[in-house]
């Protein structure tokens, strides 16, 4: 059986990564945001568990490069859900894609911890209802790790 050879973006990738959370806003106002557009897949919402996933097409990866950072992240496209665990607390949230982001290649190497615990290169953003179930929003960063639900 011959081996197949690398895509560029990887396709599947099962396995969980770590890396850093931030929050973003979308959709219609909710807590800290205002209105604002409902994202690449047009459902985003700020007040759902949803989040934005730098791979999520061809044009999005063009985008957000986290292979740039060293990072290979799974195509996942509207609607597919992730778990996000807290690395510092180990509470955790599922979230749905909900928009492409964040643009991970303007991040890289950029690193979040709670005392020893320590995840480098903003990977996923989570709409604020989502970020509020694992860390507060004041938090800003958190290293989490991200697996399929």
């Amino acid at each position: 059986m011959a081996r197949s050879t690398p895509t560029d973006p990887p396709i599947d990738l099962l396995a969980p990564v770590q890396g850093e959370v931030s929050w973003f806003c979308c959709g219609t106002a909710w807590g800290p945001c205002s209105s604002t557009g409902k994202g690449a897949c047009g459902t985003c919402n700020s007040g759902s568990l949803q989040h934005a996933w730098p791979n999520t097409s061809d044009a999005c990866w063009a985008i957000t490069r986290p292979d740039s950072c060293g990072v290979s992240l799974t195509r996942r496209t509207c609607g597919f859900r992730h778990r996000i665990t807290a690395l510092c607390t180990g509470a955790s949230v599922v979230t749905a894609i909900a928009d492409c982001g964040p643009q991970t290649d303007l991040f890289c190497g950029e690193r979040s911890c709670c005392g020893a615990t320590c995840a480098s290169n903003r990977l996923i953003d989570l709409t604020p209802a989502a970020y509020t179930q694992i860390a507060s929003l004041s938090s800003g960063l958190r290293p989490v790790e991200i697996s399929t639900a």
